[in-house]
């Protein structure tokens, strides 16, 4: 099937002129000037005729952050890879990197094939995976060379969560070895989770058990710490560093060092952090609970907000994703009440990112390329995506939005498709719309209606990152 998508505004990360798309099958194969003979033609040639006119047609977006039915905190994350994907299509994210996950003591080839069994044949939308490298052995690295050449090229550590995920600092040095010498990309989530588990026991023991006490405990300056170490060990390492989820912007200066003395590190964030703050959301009571996640939601005060979106200029902070990770308010998050502790880490919102990052550009945060470039084309060019997602010309997968920038509404619980029970974006007005995608050249929404199926989406064997120094 041809379509030629005509009267829009095409939007990539270097500019926004009024072209033409021409799409046969699951690609696109040409980008017309407007009322040149070629796009006539292609016009009489067509399937279907889809008309932008007054809209942004962008790249799909690509979520390189996602935590589809993970298991944590003694419960599983209340999206499942149909229900996020399904999510993900409808606020036009067509591509999602999710993680498969080695916990300590487990072999990591097991650990990938069950994941990669879990997910085929339900996402509705492309999907890739990282690996989390949860117990760092001889095997594990030698299984990270392997995968490397399957197509997972980025591996993810933690220096939080003891007992849990922890990785200490000669295994991340040995990981990051690894890396230097297959190609692959290191990311950090990077905390002090020692530091922190001696703040949150002692914060129990004085009796302060409210979701609030989560972010007090999960110091700025643990985050700074710890995202600093990750660059001196990647410099020794020799290995590119990706920190995710960065919140604080003590960590956010590290990360500015390192890259002004040339250095192989990035950086994202997520939208819980240009838009929550401490003291309005996670200090709401048991209501708080709805926002706890880690890295946490930063003080206003701090100005941390502010600062998030100055990176997001100056690309100290390359990508936007959403660390997705949805817990119910009901039986979910309440296996914490009474212990912070205890409350299982996540927001939802892999829904909602193109839209919460476009209002930057209605309030003149960003440009309108800056957009597309985080949440499309970066990421795809992080992951080794690059050119098949990210981008709208001949050649590439036709993954495309196309975006209304007048239309307004009210995000709610009450028409968001996560399958979760409450939004922490509740009430939130949004300038713009998703109003039609495609997914490789079928129309999977369009005019408020679901029109994909479950198993849409294909696995994407990813190449290594082309955004390296």
């Amino acid at each position: 099937m041809t379509i030629l998508i005509k009267n829009g505004t095409v939007v990539s990360s270097t500019g926004a002129d009024p072209a033409e798309v021409l799409i046969d099958g699951e690609v696109i194969v040409a980008v017309l000037q407007p009322g040149s003979e070629l796009a006539l033609s292609a016009e009489n040639g067509a399937d279907r005729v889809i008309d932008a006119t007054g809209k942004l047609v962008v790249p799909g977006g690509v979520d390189v952050h996602t935590h589809m039915e993970l298991p944590f905190g003694g419960t599983i994350a209340s999206d499942d890879f149909e229900t996020g994907t399904r999510a993900a299509a409808w606020g036009g994210t067509t591509t999602i990197v999710d993680f498969a996950t080695q916990s300590y003591g487990l072999d990591v080839r097991e650990c990938f094939d069950a994941r990669m069994e879990q997910a085929e044949g339900r996402c509705a939308i492309d999907y890739g995976f990282h690996m989390i490298i949860g117990d760092v052995t001889d095997a594990a690295l030698k299984e990270m060379d392997l995968l490397v050449n399957e197509g997972v090229t980025s591996f993810k550590l933690f220096m939080a969560y003891p007992g849990v995920f922890y990785s200490d600092d000669g295994q991340i040095l040995r990981a990051m070895q690894q890396c230097a010498g297959n190609g692959g990309l290191m990311m950090m989530h990077a905390e002090n989770g020692i530091a922190i588990d001696v703040l949150a026991e002692q914060a129990y023991e004085r009796g302060e058990t409210d979701p609030v006490t989560h972010g007090y405990v999960r110091r700025a300056e643990f985050e700074s710490e710890a995202t600093h170490r990750a660059i001196q060990l990647a410099k020794v390492g020799a290995a590119p560093l990706y920190i995710v989820h960065l919140s604080a912007k003590q960590a956010l200066e590290q990360v500015a060092i390192a890259r002004n003395n040339g250095a192989n590190v990035f950086a994202e964030t997520c939208p819980q952090y240009l838009y929550f703050s401490l003291e309005e959301h996670l200090d709401q009571g048991w209501d708080g609970a709805a926002y706890v996640c880690s890295t946490p939601i930063r003080s206003h005060h701090d100005h941390h907000q502010d600062e998030l979106w100055k990176g997001l200029r100056t690309n100290d902070l390359a990508v936007v994703a959403t660390d997705h990770c949805p817990f119910c308010m009901k039986e979910q998050k309440e296996l914490g009440v009474g212990d912070f502790r205890a409350i299982p880490n996540g927001i939802g919102g892999v829904e909602h990112r193109m839209d919460l990052i476009f209002q930057g550009v209605v309030t003149g945060e960003i440009s309108l390329p800056r957009w597309v470039e985080l949440c499309s084309t970066t990421p795809s060019r992080m992951m080794g995506l690059y050119p098949r997602k990210g981008i709208i010309q001949p050649g590439s997968d036709a993954d495309v939005v196309i975006y209304d920038p007048q239309a307004t509404w009210t995000i709610s619980v009450e028409n968001h498709h996560m399958n979760i029970d409450h939004s922490a974006y509740e009430g939130i007005e949004v300038n713009g719309h998703v109003d039609t995608v495609l997914s490789r050249g079928r129309v999977i929404v369009d005019n408020n209606q679901y029109l994909g199926s479950m198993g849409d989406g294909q696995y994407l064997r990813r190449g290594l990152s082309s955004y390296l120094i």
